[in-house]
């Protein structure tokens, strides 16, 4: 018995050891903790205007509300997929811009919606009465973004920044060159908006309206129409 009690007794000094070490690690105090916030404590004017001081960035919120638009597309449209939706909307572009320089009203009319359509006919008919000619080439295009996508109603609309080099040349009835230079591309940034009808069993988008950004290159939103071209036609 005597043995029985002498091993319970190294088996207390062992525990009491463990656990002295343990709280000199797990409990030791630095001087650096944060002290322990008081619920019942009102905060102090410095943690308000700390508080007051938190702005959340312009572009961050644009962001979210980009997010939240794809995601609202996506439920109403699952197979929506914003990569390939630009892919589509890249190859759209170069092609209604240089259909609109040839006056190929046959390409527009499937690739446009009604209204906007008209507009670009219309500008056709002016430039073909005035004798004069357009020619525009697509060199590249350096950026294609959604800027904006939403839901109105059960029509899904995505806008689109595009970033692009162009060559752009206005001839006369005699082919002497009134405007833009053969020679050098330049640079173009246009939005686009493109929608499509989730209900509907037809998978393309038309677009719907054209604008070009404020010099500003942070857009906002805010857009301002041009003199001429596809990128202004629907303004």
């Amino acid at each position: 018995m005597g043995i029985e009690y002498l091993d319970i007794l190294i088996f207390a000094v062992i525990a009491g050891f463990l656990i002295f070490r343990l709280r000199g690690v797990l409990g030791r105090r630095t001087g650096n903790e944060r002290p322990r916030a008081n619920p019942y404590n009102r905060p102090s004017e410095a943690e308000t205007v700390a508080a007051d001081n938190v702005v959340t960035l312009p572009g961050r919120q644009r962001d979210a509300g980009q997010q939240s638009g794809i995601t609202q597309i996506r439920i109403a449209d699952p197979d929506f997929e914003p990569a390939e939706f630009l892919g589509g909307a890249r190859m759209a572009f170069s092609m209604i811009i240089e259909a609109f320089a040839k006056g190929d009203t046959a390409t527009l009319r499937p690739l446009l919606s009604d209204e906007l359509y008209d507009s670009f006919a219309d500008a056709i008919r002016e430039r073909t009465a005035r004798g004069e000619t357009l020619e525009t080439t697509v060199v590249r295009i350096d950026e294609a973004k959604i800027a904006e996508a939403r839901m109105d109603h059960s029509t899904a609309v995505v806008t689109v920044r595009f970033v692009s080099e162009q060559i752009s040349v206005t001839r006369d009835g005699d082919g002497a060159v009134i405007d833009g230079d053969p020679e050098r591309a330049i640079p173009v940034t246009d939005l686009w908006s493109f929608a499509r009808n989730t209900r509907s069993s037809d998978p393309n988008w038309m677009l719907v309206e054209t604008a070009t950004p404020e010099e500003d290159e942070d857009w906002h939103g805010d857009e301002e129409g041009g003199e001429a071209g596809p990128a202004q036609a629907g303004t």
